[in-house]
């Protein structure tokens, strides 16, 4: 019985000391990340649509994903006939206030048919440092364009999450499995 009693004092002692660090690393990403707010008040003046369109859409990705230290906006185009290339460009603003130009191209292969193009919001979860951003991030779309339309997707990558919200018109239907490459420079070749 006293071995049991030990045992619920320990795990207590450190689920408070736990908890404590927990909040600690709250505190200090209030600082270093971006508010539910204001990324809506941004996508919202990005994309041109109401706060309230905009902060459903950043409140699921919130919900799941917390605060993002900065975000990419900028635009894109793409194009499949089952194989798919995507190319875009867009400005990387990290919370610090850091901005740096960045592009990205990928392919893909689905069953995916059309083309698009588009405006795209990115959140960025887990970059340490700025040259992290130029990697391979693999991802899952789906998409669906008569005109106009707009999705979510994430894309993983060596524990930095980024999260594009695209908004844009074209005639596309379909879904793939491909990734983005950022870099520095635009690339004609998307590996």
């Amino acid at each position: 019985m006293t071995r049991l009693f030990l045992i619920f004092i320990v795990f207590f002692a450190g689920f408070g000391q736990s908890a404590a660090i927990s909040q600690e690393t709250n505190d200090q990403n209030d600082e270093a990340t971006y508010g539910s707010t204001e990324v809506t008040h941004a996508v919202s003046d990005f994309f041109g649509v109401t706060s309230e369109a905009a902060g459903s859409a950043v409140e699921s990705i919130f919900a799941k994903q917390g605060r993002p230290i900065g975000y990419i906006y900028g635009g894109e185009g793409a194009a499949a006939i089952g194989v798919g290339l995507r190319y875009g460009k867009g400005t990387m603003v990290l919370k610090d206030g850091t901005r740096k130009t960045v592009y990205w191209q990928g392919p893909s292969i689905g069953f995916d048919v059309g083309g698009n193009g588009s405006k795209v919001f990115t959140l960025i979860y887990g970059l340490r440092d700025v040259e992290q951003i130029f990697q391979r991030f693999p991802g899952v779309d789906g998409s669906a364009y008569l005109v106009a339309g707009m999705g979510i997707n994430y894309q993983l990558g060596h524990g930095i999450t980024l999260v594009p919200i695209r908004s844009g018109g074209g005639l596309r239907l379909g879904a793939s499995v491909g990734y983005l490459k950022y870099s520095r420079k635009r690339k004609i070749l998307p590996f």
